[in-house]
């Protein structure tokens, strides 16, 4: 489905933190301001990071709930955008469930690694080859730098083929 040169060409655009970081300035403005960025991306796997600071605090002194979503949210969405890019048709992509469980305060820089580049790749392969939407939920884990959890988001992916 996908040649490895289109999705590696998608991959180091998100990699190039210039680039990527104009991207979120146009594109998802807040959460550039919050600081959510892609630490590392391959095919097959994303993390994406968010601070602690005043722009992404609570009044609970640690990372709002919100940022922590988008933060989840960008490393799955990043690796279907990759995915999709080097899709021989056109395929939209919406995010249709969110849960998230909160396991520990976000007191400091929270990582979140989705490694979902496969099923993601699969589920829109399905969607091509058959023309029917296609669901997918991901499991993101949220972790402080040490390692401890911090939140596990389940997000849910709608995948569609676009006709023309």
């Amino acid at each position: 489905m996908a040649t490895p040169a289109s999705t590696e060409r998608f991959v180091s655009l998100v990699n190039n933190r210039f680039k990527f970081s104009l991207f979120l300035l146009y594109k998802l403005p807040s959460a550039w301001l919050a600081g959510v960025r892609v630490h590392r991306m391959s095919a097959g796997s994303c993390t994406t990071v968010v601070p602690y600071r005043w722009l992404s605090q609570n009044p609970f002194r640690s990372t709002y709930f919100a940022c922590l979503a988008m933060a989840a949210e960008m490393s799955s969405g990043v690796l279907a955008m990759a995915h999709i890019d080097a899709a021989p048709a056109k395929v939209s992509m919406l995010v249709t469930g969110m849960e998230g469980i909160f396991l520990k305060k976000a007191k400091s820089k929270t990582y979140f690694t989705c490694d979902a580049g496969n099923d993601i790749l699969n589920a829109i392969h399905q969607t091509v080859q058959t023309g029917e939407s296609c669901a997918l939920t991901i499991s993101v884990a949220g972790k402080a730098a040490d390692g401890a959890e911090i939140a596990r988001f389940m997000i849910t992916w709608s995948f569609k083929k676009i006709t023309t």
